[in-house]
Order: C-alpha cells, then sequence, then structure tokens
C-alpha cells in the first residue's frame, strides 16, 4: 500500500483533500441548478435569488467564523463545516419547496465560509511550520474539485436524471475526502484571550519550554495583556489585505462572468471561439497556481503579487485598446497568470495576523465575488460593455497598489524536504502539537 512518509507531505494531502471537498461540494450542486429549478419551479429571480443566499451566508458568516476559529482552532472548525456541508448537499435535494431551498443553501453558505477559512489557515500554518510554499497547489486542488464534481454530473446523467443518485453518489465522495483528511490535519488549540494575535492561526505559541532553535530564540518577551471583550476592530494591515482581496476576486469573478459575452458582443468571434474566453482564464490561472509557489519561494510573496496583479491589469488593458480575437486571448491569459496567486498569498498574510483577519478576508473575497459581476454589468448597462471591462483592469492594477502597503512574509529555505527529521531534531522545530 502506498503510504506518504514526509509529514510535511502528508499534511499537504490532507490540507488539499479539504479544498478538493469544498470544490466538489460547490460544483455538486451548482451543476445540477436546472434540474432543481425544475423540481422546484423557480423563476429565473428566484433562481438568482437562491444563488445569491449562498453568498450572503458566506459573507455574514464573519462574525461567527471568527469566534469558532477563536474557540475550536481550524482543525475541530474544518471538521465542522465539512460535515455540515456532507449534510447540507443531500437536504438540498430533498428540500420540498423554494422557502426551505433557500434556508439550506444560506446555511451552505456559512458552512462554506467556515471551511474556506480553516482551510486556509491549515495551510498557512502548513507553510510556517515546515518553512515551504504550498498554498498555490493547494487552491489549485479547488479547481480539481470542480472538475471532478462536473464529471461525476456528466456520467451520472448518462445513467440516471434522478437528483437523488446523483447526490448520494457525490455524498460518498465527499465522507472519502473528510475521513482521509482528519486525522492527517495540524493540530492546534483553541485561541483565546491573549494568544488572540499571537502568531498564525493553527501553529503552537512559541515559547522557551516547548520550542527550540530560531523559533525559541527569536520569540519577543511575553507581556501581560489583558483580555479583550467586545468586536475587535481591524487593524489597517488587516483593512489593505482585505481590499486586495476584493479588487482580486472582483477581477476573478468578473472574468469568469462576462468574457464569453465579450468575445460575443465585442470581438465578434464565431461561436467556436467563444467559450475560449473563460477557457484560456482557467486553464492560465490552473497551471500559474500549480508552479507559483515555486514563484514565491524565489521572490516572495509581494512581488508576485504586484507584479502578477499588473501583468493581469496591464495586459487586459492593452488588450481592450487592440482589439481582435487573438490579442483579447492574449490579454485574458495575462489576466489568468497574474491574478492566479492572489487569493493564496493574501490568505497567507492575513493568517498571520490572527483569526479575526483571516475571517475578515475571507468575508471580502466572497463580497468581491458576489459585487463583481453585477458591478460589470451596471457600468456595461450605463456605458458598455468595453469600459465594464475596463474595471476589471483598473481592480487587477489596484491590487498592485494594495499589495505595496501590506506586510508580506519572506521567502524562507526549505529544511531538508526529501527526508524528513525525527521530532525533536530539526533546528527550527515548530511546537510539537497536542
Amino acid at each position: 500500500m502506498f503510504r506518504v512518509r514526509s509529514a510535511f507531505h502528508r499534511t499537504r494531502l490532507a490540507i488539499a483533500a479539504l479544498f478538493c471537498f469544498l470544490g466538489f461540494q460547490y460544483a455538486t450542486w451548482t451543476s445540477r441548478l436546472p434540474a432543481l429549478t425544475s423540481r422546484l419551479d423557480l423563476s429565473a429571480q428566484e433562481l438568482g435569488l437562491l444563488l445569491m443566499a449562498c453568498g450572503v451566508g458566506a459573507a455574514a458568516s464573519f462574525p461567527l467564523v471568527s469566534a469558532l476559529m477563536r474557540r475550536l482552532g481550524s482543525r475541530r472548525l474544518a471538521f465542522v463545516s465539512a460535515l455540515s456541508l456532507a449534510v447540507l448537499l443531500p437536504a438540498l435535494y430533498l428540500a420540498p419547496n423554494y422557502p426551505v431551498a433557500l434556508v439550506v443553501i444560506c446555511c451552505d453558505g456559512v458552512a462554506a465560509g467556515g471551511l474556506n477559512v480553516a482551510m486556509n489557515a491549515q495551510g498557512s500554518a502548513l507553510e510556517v511550520r515546515h518553512g515551504r510554499t504550498t498554498m498555490a497547489q493547494l487552491h489549485a486542488t479547488f479547481s480539481a474539485g470542480s472538475l471532478a464534481a462536473a464529471l461525476l454530473a456528466s456520467g451520472t446523467s448518462l445513467f440516471t436524471t434522478s437528483l437523488t443518485a446523483h447526490f448520494l453518489a457525490a455524498t460518498v465522495v465527499l465522507a472519502l475526502l473528510l475521513g482521509y483528511s482528519r486525522p492527517r490535519l495540524l493540530t492546534d488549540e483553541p485561541v483565546t484571550g491573549e494568544r488572540a494575535t499571537d502568531g498564525p492561526v493553527g501553529d503552537e505559541p512559541a515559547t522557551d519550554e516547548r520550542a527550540t532553535g530560531e523559533l525559541a530564540s527569536d520569540a519577543p518577551p511575553k507581556r501581560e495583556t489583558k483580555r479583550r471583550r467586545g468586536p475587535v476592530l481591524p487593524s489597517r494591515a488587516t483593512l489593505w489585505m482585505g481590499l486586495a482581496m476584493v479588487f482580486g476576486t472582483v477581477t476573478e469573478g468578473a472574468m469568469n462572468d462576462w468574457s464569453a459575452l465579450y468575445m460575443e458582443d465585442v470581438v465578434h468571434a464565431s461561436p467556436q471561439l467563444v467559450p475560449m474566453g473563460i477557457a484560456v482564464v482557467s486553464v492560465m490561472m490552473v497551471v500559474a497556481r500549480l508552479v507559483a509557489d515555486g514563484w514565491r519561494s524565489r521572490w516572495g510573496d509581494a512581488r508576485v503579487v504586484r507584479y502578477g496583479s499588473a501583468l493581469a491589469g496591464t495586459g487586459l488593458a492593452l488588450a481592450l485598446l487592440t482589439g481582435g480575437v487573438l490579442p483579447t486571448l492574449v490579454g485574458f491569459a495575462c489576466v489568468g497568470l497574474g491574478v492566479a496567486a492572489v487569493t493564496p498569498c493574501v490568505y497567507v498574510a492575513a493568517a498571520a495576523q490572527g483569526p479575526e483577519a483571516l475571517s475578515l478576508v475571507a468575508a471580502t473575497g466572497t463580497t468581491g465575488l458576489l459585487a463583481g459581476p453585477a458591478l460589470i454589468g451596471f457600468v456595461a448597462g450605463a456605458t458598455s460593455l468595453v469600459w465594464g471591462m475596463a474595471v476589471v483592469a483598473a481592480s487587477a492594477l489596484a491590487v498592485s497598489l494594495c499589495a505595496t502597503r501590506i506586510r508580506w512574509r519572506t521567502p524562507e529555505t526549505p529544511e531538508t524536504p526529501e527526508t524528513p527529521e525525527p521530532p525533536g531534531t530539526g533546528p527550527a522545530q515548530a511546537a510539537p502539537a497536542r
């Protein structure tokens, strides 16, 4: 039987299973929206509200998720959120009417928000613990999960049109992913009181008794602090991260929703080439995320985000000015390549600020995905789609400006990744998990 011996790779596979889980669960029910619409007899407006309910639930989950991160830690929050998503999937096809479906989808958004924060906290903690970059590849597995869900939906439809059969099969896949990941995730302790902002979510605090090497010697002396009560106001750094995430997700979401229409109405591409717009963006984004961790290790997150978002904005702007099918596809490729590493890097920076920052940044990302396509539609309706896409280019350039105000992590040298060392022998061994 194949076994992964390296602790880093074993944990990375477990966290990747969570990313795949979320992409698979989301794409499973969205791929069957026509069947759900027919079963519940929904109008176009009711379907739009159903989709909005999921996003609103995810965006509104920030206070709850922040509190649960402090109380439960990322490992237990990931399990609770993923288990809820696995239960909500069959609950959706069992919903007897539209109001119940709305409640189920809103709860699905809240659970998705919790899993999103927890799995990114786990990924960030893994990078800190092992001194290696991996977050971009983890985000690529979300796309892999979405692709797997689409293939399962297509394959199931060849044999039956039953939603029950499809969703039950999908629930089994989700159970397998959750069962694999849970025992292999990083362990952490609930964050309470003074520990709220001591370090990245998922890592134990470095103390003289529980850490060795650099982690112990570099730790600043502890100060007595009072337990904070009431809501914690976000810091200026967190606000800049939130803005970067909003502009980044506006760019990403708008390209997904408007690229095909731009190819058809503005570029006047043939019907065979119209889908190539979103295909180019998606392929370049997945490929870039598979290799972006190498860029992060070599140049650091700051340069990757600044130069990548500048490439995206400049490339798209030049495509809008030039026109034509080929320049447009090249510009779309620049967007996919440039923004691919934005969200992984911002999540890493936010996780280093604590659970409140990570939860807020995740909520702003959902807000950007919700507001972006609508904003482009409003601008396109008032002027033209060219100006709407110009807003997308401006959003990408705004990410580059925000990136100059964020405190990023610096590239680190891996610690003998091929052969794991026995516990307690590494020069900068992380604090043991309990």
